[in-house]
């Protein structure tokens, strides 16, 4: 049961699974807000331009259908006639054309769906299987589409045969009128009628956009499988992350021992911690160039001891350094005093080796603050 499950697409696309289909040219993407679009600004445009365009149309018509007879006898002034009525006729339907680009364009941003992607266009030999043709024909998505299309249909058209049956009257109208009032009137009929449609094409658009952003989304849904796999390849192969952890901390215990043969003394605890300090002239407080527990201490105190470094057993200082520090820090300031003292050591120490005399007795029982106060290693 939960294997099933877990191939089940169940899960949420990820902001990574989204990012990967637009990349692809997978957006949602609404035709009936596309159409809705065009139609509503063509026919706000013969709502508010109705009556320009139809006098430069009809001016155009007069101009097109008058008959000179200069063009019968010289033909080529027939063809630059021609080619100024086409100019005339660009100019007067241009701000059209250009609305009516611009309402094509609107769509996708509406939707957030604006992309650029090649990969749509890419030749694809299995769009052109016959048996997966056949199985999209009836699929769900597409007796959906269908239920849309008789919808619309339905929609439109009954709202049509009511705006025919009120305004018949206009309708056989004009056939009484003359050819000026009779254009008017059916320039206003069109147009009211225009609108009418386009309102009603707004109850489909209202249904289609939810419906198809939401089918977008259900495509992309994710299984669990799919989600671990994604989260795996963003946060890294466990087993490589750890790999990797482990060759920096090979590589950080490598130049921490490498310091060691720098320090002044080594502070032990002695068997379980070892902590060098380094403190040369100019320096604001000492510094800890290696600490380490367990092997790591003992692999410290031996490096110390090939190297000649003083070794200083100070159990709680030590255990408090190892806690409180971190390999080349300054040591904190409530520590100054603790580590003063065996750095008074260390320089009696070198003085003892360099003038000779009596060997300096080493601290006893170097205190810290309680707050840096560490519990002892069993």
């Amino acid at each position: 049961m939960a294997e099933g499950s877990d191939l089940e697409k169940t899960e949420q696309p990820t902001g990574r699974r989204i990012e990967q289909a637009r990349r692809e040219g997978q957006v949602p993407h609404s035709r009936e807000l596309g159409s809705f679009l065009v139609l509503i600004v063509a026919a706000s445009a013969f709502w508010l331009l109705g009556g320009w365009f139809a006098q430069r149309f009809m001016t155009l018509m007069k101009k097109g259908l008058s008959f000179d007879p200069v063009f019968v006898q010289e033909p080529q002034l027939a063809v630059a006639r021609l080619g100024n009525l086409g100019l005339d006729a660009f100019v007067s339907f241009s701000p059209l054309v250009l609305a009516l680009i611009v309402a094509a364009l609107i769509p996708p941003f509406l939707l957030n769906a604006w992309v650029f992607s090649t990969k749509a266009l890419t030749p694809n030999l299995a769009r052109m299987n016959p048996l997966s043709g056949i199985g999209r024909m009836f699929s769900w998505n597409s007796l959906m589409e269908l239920a849309k299309a008789v919808l619309k249909a339905t929609l439109i058209g009954s709202v049509a045969v009511l705006l025919i049956w009120r305004e018949w009257q206009d309708i056989f109208g004009l056939l009484a009128q003359p050819l000026d009032a009779g254009l008017t009137t059916a320039g206003r009929l069109l147009t009211f009628t225009f609108l009418i449609l386009v309102a009603t094409m707004s109850l489909i658009v209202a249904a289609d956009v939810p419906f198809q952003i939401w089918q977008y989304y259900d495509k992309l849904k994710m299984t669990k499988d799919e989600v671990k796999q994604e989260m795996k390849e963003m946060d890294g192969d466990p087993m490589v992350k750890g790999r990797i952890r482990s060759l920096q901390r090979e590589a950080a215990r490598k130049r921490m021992m490498a310091a060691v043969p720098e320090a002044d003394v080594i502070v032990t605890n002695p068997a379980h911690y070892a902590v060098a300090l380094s403190y040369k002239a100019g320096m604001s407080a000492p510094k800890v160039l290696a600490k380490g527990m367990g092997v790591i201490a003992q692999k410290i105190r031996a490096l110390g001891v090939e190297h000649g470094i003083p070794l200083l057993e100070a159990p709680p200082l030590a255990r408090a350094l190892y806690r409180h520090t971190e390999i080349d820090d300054l040591i904190p300031g409530a520590l100054y005093a603790a580590v003063a003292e065996v750095l008074a050591y260390v320089h009696q120490l070198n003085q003892w080796k360099k003038d000779g005399g009596s060997y300096p007795a080493p601290p006893r029982n170097v205190d810290v603050p309680p707050e840096f106060a560490v519990p002892e290693v069993a």
